[in-house]
């Protein structure tokens, strides 16, 4: 699917999680096969040494175990640096509007707007929306079909029945299928602007206007 967008990304808690376990990891192969590069010198028979070519093929492991400590203590470092970096640049998109792929709208002020895209191009598509309880209010028919565009589209509050619905947050499923019947995938964007910037687990999650947070990497543009 053919959408221009300025993506953000962010670095996950995952990641520095496996990096720690991974140091700590070598941390404790480094110091077993210290002791016991120690231990056999200590104990070797003076009458018989250790073979010097041994011995220095023992360092050069060593060092090489000591070389991976040192690269993932310095990739740990980079990692959270990264983090913070995202954390950064999420605050300073505090008050812009940002347009985001979320299934989630919100609605004030008895109206509300998204947009969408196909994968490809299908014979028929229509956009459902749901309340918090996953009941349907609004069926809006007849969307263009066209692959690869982002198209959008208006709400004006109403459910089925023609009734005002309340400020607030809903979902939105765009339903779409081909001439054959099959069903087209898709994507649901909507704009909202940044209130604030939280951290979660994953990362950093911005707080929309809307009353919804999404992930950074979940940014299509900054308007």
């Amino acid at each position: 699917m053919a959408v221009d967008s300025t993506t953000a990304s962010t670095t996950t808690s995952t990641s520095t999680t496996a990096s720690a376990s991974s140091l700590a990891s070598l941390s404790q192969d480094y110091e077993a096969f210290l002791k016991l590069l120690t231990a056999q010198i200590s104990n070797q028979d003076p009458l018989a040494p250790m073979d010097s070519t041994e011995f220095v093929s023992q360092l050069a492991q060593l060092s090489q175990v000591e070389q991976s400590v040192q690269a993932n203590s310095q990739l740990e470092s980079i990692v959270a640096s990264l983090s913070a970096a995202a954390s950064l640049s999420g605050v300073n998109l505090i008050g812009r509007d940002v347009t985001v792929e979320t299934s989630q709208l919100g609605m004030a002020d008895g109206a509300s707007s998204f947009s969408y895209a196909l994968d490809s191009t299908a014979a028929t598509a229509r956009a459902v929306i749901t309340d918090s309880s996953g009941n349907a209010v609004r069926t809006i028919s007849d969307l263009a079909v066209t692959g690869g565009t982002l198209h959008d589209v208006s709400w004006d509050g109403l459910d089925d029945a023609g009734n005002l619905m309340e400020d607030g947050t809903y979902n939105v499923q765009i339903v779409a299928t081909d001439s054959a019947g099959s069903t087209v995938s898709g994507s649901t964007y909507a704009a909202a602007t940044v209130q604030g910037v939280v951290m979660a687990e994953s990362g950093a999650m911005l707080r929309l206007g809307n009353g919804t947070s999404v992930d950074m990497s979940a940014i299509l543009a900054v308007n």
